[in-house]
């Protein structure tokens, strides 16, 4: 049987399916709830310094088998109350990696010393969320403002910071390196891509707030690209995100230069039972190529890889 392990900032992972944040993260049993279904690990809601109901209704769209569209407005209960549930998770032994979100490096860097008093292996930094104001991508699109929240964050904590970061942006590759160069020990690679959808009907924005985030499906193609192009120029580990429903979208990832993937939208729709079944698929695709050890293909569609140029004709 192919060897699904992997190491993630220093971390040792069973597999490299982790539940995503935002997605059946919000308590302590549902953390449980994915480990025991077959989850590498797991990654909670974002948590922010205080609660936030969110957005109000409509806040999800579907788009049949290809998409989701959603805007939650980042809800959670608070730093102050999360720790309870990360405890529960902890006690059962689910690996359990933190989200937070904040509005300025001093926020995230307070949060993350927070978040790490809480026992999580590792602290990923929302600078991604396309669609809460005063967050996420607002101040996760300049290189120079990712550097300062990640150096802020890491001064702070021992345990590893990942940076996610966003694919509306010119250069995500460089937001990559730009976190590196701060001490990100990893990076997750993409949050969803803003979109919109329209009632027709109504003349209005089916979404409450108008403006969404889309996933599923439908930006396997951007994450993938995203993931290609950051492994090229950082040497920290990736997570790869966006349209992962099967053990091939995972070994898709896996040889574009992730090390880990982030399992959402999927789980949304099928449930948590979603992890065991890629993880079977995945087994089953290794074992066809005659693979032992899934990280020996890290990267491998690089390697030998030359981009071709463009010729013009005279």
């Amino acid at each position: 049987m192919p060897d699904l392990s992997v190491e993630l900032a220093g971390i040792p992972l069973r597999n490299p399916l982790l539940l995503a944040s935002g997605i059946w993260g919000e308590s302590g049993q549902s953390l449980i709830g994915a480990w025991d279904a077959g989850a590498g690990g797991v990654v909670t809601k974002s948590i922010g310094s205080r609660p936030r109901p969110g957005y109000p209704n409509p806040t999800v769209e579907e788009f049949d088998s290809w998409g989701m569209l959603n805007a939650m407005g980042l809800p959670n209960p608070g730093i102050a109350e999360y720790p309870r549930e990360i405890r529960a998770a902890r006690e059962h032994g689910v690996l359990v990696i933190g989200s937070i979100f904040g509005g300025s490096a001093e926020e995230f860097a307070r949060l993350a010393r927070e978040m790490a008093t809480t026992g999580v292996i590792a602290i990923e930094l929302n600078l991604s969320c396309p669609h809460a104001e005063g967050f996420g991508t607002e101040i996760g699109s300049d290189p120079k403002d990712v550097e300062e929240v990640i150096r802020a964050a890491v001064r702070e904590v021992k345990v590893p910071v990942i940076a996610k970061i966003t694919p509306n942006a010119a250069d995500p590759a460089e937001l990559a390196v730009a976190a590196e160069r701060a001490g990100a020990k990893g990076i997750s690679a993409i949050n969803t891509v803003r979109g919109l959808a329209i009632d027709t009907t109504l003349a209005r924005p089916v979404l409450a707030h108008g403006i969404g985030g889309l996933s599923g499906p439908a930006i396997k193609s951007v994450g993938l690209a995203a993931v290609w192009q950051i492994y090229r120029r950082v040497r920290i580990p990736i997570v790869g995100i966006g349209g992962i429903s099967s053990g091939k979208d995972v070994l898709e990832y896996v040889m574009a230069g992730a090390r880990a993937v982030e399992i959402g939208t999927a789980v949304a729709r099928e449930g948590v039972r979603v992890f065991g079944r890629i993880a079977q698929e995945l087994d089953r695709a290794l074992s066809e190529r005659g693979t032992d050890r899934l990280v020996s293909l890290v990267g491998a569609a690089h390697r030998g890889f030359e981009m071709p140029t463009a010729d013009f004709l005279p």
